[in-house]
């Protein structure tokens, strides 16, 4: 399953490529590192090209890029974006997790 974008993180995604002048080209890369009090956290970053092995899909017009072996544990995740009073940002819907912190930055499966 692919790693799925909501229409409001797209759109996030699309405002922070045109207020740092990125060509409209650019993918957003996905991934995990070990860390945060789960044992994951997630990544994203925006890259030129992606990775000779990097899984490669698209999501309501932003191309997605992601290694391997964080596409293991991200496959079938919905990344949303929230702008609410206690705070904004990216939210991750994921179900590999058997578990996610409080703040919903890591996870562990």
């Amino acid at each position: 399953m692919p790693i799925l974008l909501t229409e409001t993180a797209a759109k996030e995604i699309k405002n922070i490529i045109r207020d740092q002048g990125l060509p409209e080209a650019v993918a957003l890369r996905v991934g995990v590192k070990g860390g945060g009090c789960s044992g994951f956290s997630y990544v994203l970053d925006l890259t030129d090209a992606p990775a000779e092995n990097d899984e490669v899909m698209e999501s309501n017009g932003i191309k997605l890029v992601s290694d391997r072996k964080s596409y293991l544990y991200l496959n079938g995740t919905e990344i949303d974006f929230k702008d609410e009073v206690m705070g904004r940002g990216f939210v991750f819907k994921n179900p590999n997790a058997t578990h996610a912190c409080g703040c919903g930055s890591s996870f562990s499966v």
